[in-house]
């Protein structure tokens, strides 16, 4: 495997070149601010370089190249396999009825024959996370997982793209990379660190990603008194104080954020589902375990790569991290960096939502405020 990478901030002499890699990649991953990846010309000129290449990517809330987080930028990341078989499936959510159902058409799209890993990038605000799960879950042939992270707009939740392999930006995109072959051998590992308090409660009316009411009381006038001052600064606070909700007793819980608020409603929107019953916990941050939690997620992403090192490394981390950690970020990316080692090639993106499963066993599930690393090697 080959990687080489580049980062553009966008300065007038890189408006309207790009820089070549020393090799024809088999797939070009573009991560970037999302009005520089819609108005630069850079995705247009990578398809027409490299016009045999898989070329995907997505808006970012931070872009992650090596130990650096940038804001206001563009990365590039092309990689050559020796022995590894890819195929490449988009779609529009705006096409289907529900995000289930695009998933489903998504990967019936790609290869079946010797699949190993699919590789998931999807719009970040018109897709219910869950649902897209799940549809990932129902039609990945059996022992095939998948990984991926939902698009981001910084803080500002207006407005996410996805790259699509024609060489465009488009909103309602989702993208998906099949891996295919023996050689190639995927890991991955996600893990948050954000401490839960307060007392467990029930959420008493929820409709799919919706929240209405937390034990009988309207969701967003509750969770406004948790925040205090905090609650002026909504959406965009809500980051800060993500929920953990669990739907059955003893079950790992998942971390759910606020994508957006409704006043008239009195109702929260999030990432993924709330289900009717579930019991949830708002959460708060502790640097050191977010820190921490990083490493562990690395330290399980490399555990199924027997006797090698990771080559490449795709890290999606939740933007209410990004938000907490502030100039500290880049120490999570550095906690990845020292376990992956120095022949690892890293690239990712801050997100409004992760895909990954809880342990190498289990189904992929919708995470947010995790970070949550895939490393690949042959």
């Amino acid at each position: 495997m080959k990687s080489q990478q580049f980062v553009y901030f966008l300065s007038n002499e890189e408006k309207y070149t790009i820089q070549k890699f020393n090799f024809a990649p088999d797939l070009i991953l573009v991560f970037g601010h999302r009005e520089m990846l819609s108005n630069s010309p850079i995705v247009t000129m990578l398809r027409q370089a490299y016009p045999k290449s898989i070329i995907t990517g997505c808006s970012t809330s931070g872009e992650i190249i090596g130990v650096n987080v940038n804001d206001n930028s563009i990365t590039t990341t092309g990689v050559l396999f020796e022995k590894t078989k890819l195929d490449y499936a988009e779609i529009n959510i705006e096409n289907f009825t529900n995000s289930k159902e695009a998933a489903e058409n998504l990967v019936a799209k790609l290869a079946r024959e010797n699949l190993k890993h699919v590789f998931v990038l999807s719009e970040g605000l018109m897709v219910n996370g869950t649902d897209l799960v799940k549809g990932l879950i129902k039609v990945l042939p059996e022992g095939v997982n998948a990984t991926g992270g939902l698009a981001g707009d910084g803080a500002l939740f207006e407005k996410t793209v996805v790259v699509s392999n024609s060489g465009i930006t488009q909103s309602g995109l989702i993208s998906a990379i099949g891996f295919y072959g023996n050689e190639i051998q995927i890991g991955y590992g996600s893990h948050g660190g954000w401490d839960s308090f307060g007392v467990e409660r029930s959420v008493t009316k929820s409709r799919g990603n919706v929240l209405f009411e937390i034990d009988n009381q309207p969701a967003l006038a509750l969770y406004k008194s948790f925040l205090g001052e905090k609650a002026k600064e909504l959406p965009s606070s809500g980051l800060l104080f993500p929920l953990s909700m669990r739907t059955v007793a003893n079950n790992e819980p998942v971390v759910r954020t606020i994508l957006a608020v409704n006043e008239d409603e009195q109702s929260l929107t999030f990432a993924g589902d709330i289900p009717e019953g579930s019991f949830i916990k708002l959460m708060k941050a502790n640097i050191d375990r977010l820190i921490n939690g990083a490493e562990s997620a690395a330290q399980v992403s490399v555990q199924p790569l027997s006797n090698t090192e990771a080559q490449l490394a795709i890290l999606i981390s939740c933007v209410g991290r990004k938000l907490v950690l502030k100039q500290m970020v880049e120490e999570e990316v550095e906690a990845v960096k020292g376990v992956l080692g120095e022949s690892a090639t890293i690239t990712g993106f801050y997100s409004y939502g992760e895909i990954a499963p809880f342990t190498e066993d289990s189904h992929c599930e919708l995470h947010n405020q995790t970070m949550t690393v895939t490393t690949f090697s042959e």
